[in-house]
């Protein structure tokens, strides 16, 4: 049985409950609407009041009755040690960072967006004050962010969650243009920015899944077929067991190929990628890949990164480009890509050989795939060119003269 998280729809306060819940494996159900959960009734009832006296959302009860308010306190019980930090010093960041956005983030982002959803009336000289106090906990977030991939540590934590899901209200309401015209940084093409569009995506998919509110079915005009199909339509053992987040996502449509379109190629990328995680590069997976490749079906590009001049740690150029290739995870039955890191710290570039399904670009056919291929440059190659195969070569075999890129061969900064 899971435990329950009382609140309303697109509580962005909430959201850092239900992230920390799926990163640790929590079993979570959402009561946000009626008949479950009605804020500003529900919330005021003697039964409620009795386990969260305040009458607060997010509030949370345990399937053994253990009650929590506070979203921050409910986020932390529901998180795993990696979320919390691992170590001492690691756990006192993340409550440094989650204290941040509780008195840094959350009061002048309140006293900007309150206005604009008619929560509080507009005072322009509070709302200028508000602006330049947003401005400097950017600054102070991306001077930070500047140097390292997340807020602690080598990985998301609740620090990340935390202060991204205060940012959530007001990116959403009145900072994205205010900080693409203000130039900040923190939307630049930078770690910072990958980390920043990643959270806040997630905590829109927690606002998409919220439920809605059901509508009365149609009555089947009086026939024995209308009650079967409200027979076979009953939940299952299994349905009834989902919690509101899950019942959301079983309920979306299943998403369209983005291949659909393409007539089917004889060329079968697992069959090669098999070849080349198992066998030798040179003398069995390239031969294999030229004997198969199919010139109708596929096409091979070249990508460089747009910002070298952005590329300072080594660390930092590695992780932006793994965390590219995670974020492409669902393309990987119909590309390869096999992209590398030369040069050394302050100067280096980031270049690769791509193979996609398909003449154009792959990543222009779905919207999950587009956060980063726009700060590369893209160049079609001509698959039976002398140019074409000898970076094929270089780059699956990872050696070469690489006389295209003008800097050393970095050997321990592969992916593929």
């Amino acid at each position: 049985m899971a435990a329950t998280l009382y609140t309303y729809p697109e509580n962005w306060r909430a959201f850092k409950a239900q992230i920390a819940a799926q990163y640790s494996g929590a079993r979570l159900k959402i009561a946000s609407t009626s008949p479950a959960f009605t804020f500003g009734q529900s919330n005021r009832s003697p039964v409620f009041l009795s386990n969260f006296p305040l009458g607060k959302v997010p509030a949370y009860q345990g399937d053994d009755g253990f009650c929590l308010f506070e979203s921050n306190a409910i986020a932390h019980y529901l998180s795993n040690d990696a979320l919390r930090g691992s170590t001492p010093q690691a756990s006192a960041q993340v409550l440094q960072w989650v204290s941040f956005a509780d008195s840094e983030i959350i009061p002048p982002a309140s006293a900007w967006v309150f206005p604009t959803l008619g929560i509080m009336q507009f005072n322009k000289q509070a709302t200028e004050q508000a602006k330049e106090e947003v401005k400097r906990v950017l600054a102070v977030l991306n001077q930070h962010l500047n140097t390292r991939t997340f807020l602690v540590g080598e990985r998301v934590s609740l620090a990340d969650v935390t202060v991204v899901c205060s940012l959530l209200w007001l990116y959403k309401q009145v900072t994205e243009q205010f900080l693409a015209f203000n130039n900040f940084s923190i939307l630049s093409e930078s770690i910072s920015v990958l980390l920043f569009k990643i959270v806040i995506s997630l905590a829109k998919k927690f606002a998409e899944m919220q439920p809605k509110k059901e509508t009365p079915a149609k009555k089947e005009k009086g026939s024995k077929e209308g009650e079967k199909k409200k027979e076979e339509k009953k939940a299952t053992p299994a349905e009834e067991e989902m919690d509101e987040c899950e019942a959301a996502l079983a309920s979306e449509p299943k998403a369209k190929d983005p291949f659909a379109h393409l007539p089917k190629s004889s060329f079968i990328m697992d069959e090669f990628k098999r070849k080349y995680s198992n066998e030798d590069t040179l003398t069995v997976a390239l031969p294999y890949f030229w004997d198969h490749f199919d010139r109708e079906g596929f096409s091979i590009w070249h990508s460089e990164y747009r910002f070298p001049e952005e590329l300072t740690m080594s660390f930092m150029s590695c992780n932006l480009i793994t965390g590219m290739f995670q974020r492409l995870d669902k393309l990987r039955k119909n590309a390869f890509a096999s992209v590398i890191l030369f040069g050394a710290n302050n100067d280096s570039c980031i270049t690769g050989i791509w193979v996609f399904r398909g003449q154009d670009l792959a990543f222009t056919l779905s919207d999950d795939w587009q956060i980063d291929y726009e700060s590369y440059t893209w160049r079609k190659l001509d698959v039976d060119s002398e140019e074409c195969k000898t970076m094929v070569k270089e780059y699956f075999a990872w050696e070469g003269e690489f006389k295209h890129v003008g800097k050393p061969f970095n050997q321990g900064k592969i992916f593929k």
